[in-house]
């Protein structure tokens, strides 16, 4: 299905759904848009019926110029929910979007079916850490707009450097039948996060602590972790696992904070075997 607009909470939220079935939504991370889940829209439609959407402050959904907060990503879930008249979903999160579904599943427990968070924290543990990451999108914001192609090799943090090779010496190269470096690049450098919406995102994510509330969620949890992930290591999602008594823990093994492309077939056939049974 082509882009589609909704206009709740006082802004408009562009998005997009995609085949038939049980709802599946997903919810992407910091500086990111609806597409960075372009390797699992395909494979997930097949079985369920997949929304992805910009959340505020990304790609072609407005971006008010306010500190946003995790409550605000959760009521724009809500929101969209009872706009589409979706009672009950699975809902996924990477990234940004797991801390924001740890959010949504602690105040909204009777929307949501299965959770699966990928790469996330319950908590950022550095508030350095988290000034010097959003620094480095804001750097490479404006290096996006000198030289794309540049910009993406110089801040593929989220893959390892074997898969980084690979994409350099051939960006064309289809992985998968998924994906090429060449795709990254166009998305990335299609409505790229400003500046200002990474200062108003990155206050959310600072406050963002759920570690004493985990042990109140009481739905299946799947925990995607890749074991080279330098953005959100493994140990903390394996803090997550040990206080949601009904989840399990997969490692992705050789795979690094972009293991939804870097590991696509594996990380589809988890996730689609988890929601169906």
């Amino acid at each position: 299905m082509s882009e589609q607009f909704a206009n709740i909470n006082g802004i408009k939220i562009c998005y997009e759904i995609h085949g038939d079935g049980y709802p599946v939504i997903m919810i992407h991370g910091y500086g990111a848009v609806k597409e960075n889940w372009m390797c699992q829209i395909g494979a997930l439609s097949e079985k369920f019926k997949v929304i992805v959407f910009d959340n505020r402050g990304a790609g072609k959904s407005d971006r008010p110029n306010i500190p946003y907060t995790m409550d605000m990503y959760v009521e724009d879930i809500k929101s969209f929910m009872d706009l589409l008249q979706i009672q009950k979903a699975h809902i996924v999160g990477w990234s940004l979007g797991g801390m924001i579904v740890q959010n949504f599943v602690l105040k909204y427990p009777e929307r949501v079916n299965k959770l699966v968070l990928i790469n996330t924290f319950a908590g950022f543990p550095n508030e350095q850490g988290l000034i010097m990451y959003k620094n480095g999108l804001i750097k490479r914001y404006y290096e996006i707009l000198k030289d794309p192609v540049k910009a993406f090799f110089d801040h593929a943090h989220g893959f390892t450097r074997k898969f980084k090779k690979m994409m350099q010496e051939d960006p064309k190269r289809k992985f998968y039948g998924l994906f090429s470096a060449e795709d990254i690049i166009k998305k990335n450098s299609t409505n790229p996060a400003t500046p200002q919406d990474l200062e108003n995102g990155v206050n959310a994510i600072a406050a963002h602590n759920v570690t004493d509330s985990l042990s109140k969620i009481k739905n299946e949890t799947l925990i995607l972790t890749a074991n080279k992930d330098r953005i959100s290591p493994k140990t903390a999602n394996e803090k997550i696992h040990e206080r949601i008594a009904n989840s399990v823990l997969k490692i992705i093994n050789g795979a690094g904070h972009d293991s939804p492309f870097e590991k696509a077939p594996e990380m589809n056939q988890t996730i689609i075997e988890f929601l169906s049974n």
